[in-house]
């Protein structure tokens, strides 16, 4: 069973990987091509490219071991990003958020953290998906992930400290790891980390 630690370190790599075939997300009302780069992919076309590189770096940990938005036995009508290992057991059942404080065009993206940090639990934040994980029979283990590009006026640490202590108030939040990545194509989502928690039992 892989650890939390080296999935954060493959997952960065693998982003970065993904986003040097210089990938164009296209805005959906206006139809137009975004600036090239991983940075302006909805969190669900990252995953899927991230998940692409990640079987062909380490096929022999991932290769026909990942598997995205699988059922919750429990919410059939929701689904859990990402899964490790063989179903139906699954060793880790992960659930994924992305911060992103600006959009392709440079401009603050407030409702952002409503993403991140919201109590309700029809938002599914990354705090919400921590007491959902918990509360189902999916997976052994269960993490959340959170990767979130960088903007020196609003550092990622000062939302992911934010996270940790809300989500500490009901679910017991393993050690934080973490991986950078740097050197994107996009000129505003250049650079950024990944944050990965065991969540083991509801206080």
């Amino acid at each position: 069973m892989i650890n939390l630690k080296d999935f954060a370190d493959h997952f960065a790599l693998a982003l970065t990987k993904a986003d040097s075939k210089r990938p164009q997300a296209i805005n959906i009302r206006s139809k137009k091509a975004f600036l090239p780069g991983l940075g302006p992919h909805s969190e669900s076309e990252t995953v899927r490219l991230v998940k692409r590189e990640l079987e062909q770096l380490w096929p022999s940990i991932y290769f026909k071991m990942i598997e995205l938005s699988v059922v919750y036995p429990e919410l059939q009508r929701q689904k859990c990003d990402l899964c490790l290992g063989v179903a139906p057991e699954w060793d880790w059942a992960i659930e994924i958020k992305m911060l992103r404080m600006f959009g392709d065009n440079g401009k603050l993206n407030d409702n952002i953290l409503m993403h991140i940090l919201s109590p309700y639990p029809g938002h599914r934040s990354a705090l919400t998906d921590c007491t959902k994980l918990i509360s189902s029979s999916l997976g052994k283990r269960k993490a959340i992930l959170i990767y979130g590009y960088e903007h020196p006026e609003w550092p990622i640490k000062l939302a992911i400290e934010a996270f940790e202590r809300l989500a500490s108030s009901s679910v017991k939040l393993g050690k934080r790891q973490s991986a950078k990545f740097s050197d994107l194509i996009h000129p505003v989502h250049s650079n950024g980390g990944v944050f990965i928690w065991e969540i083991s039992r509801l206080k």
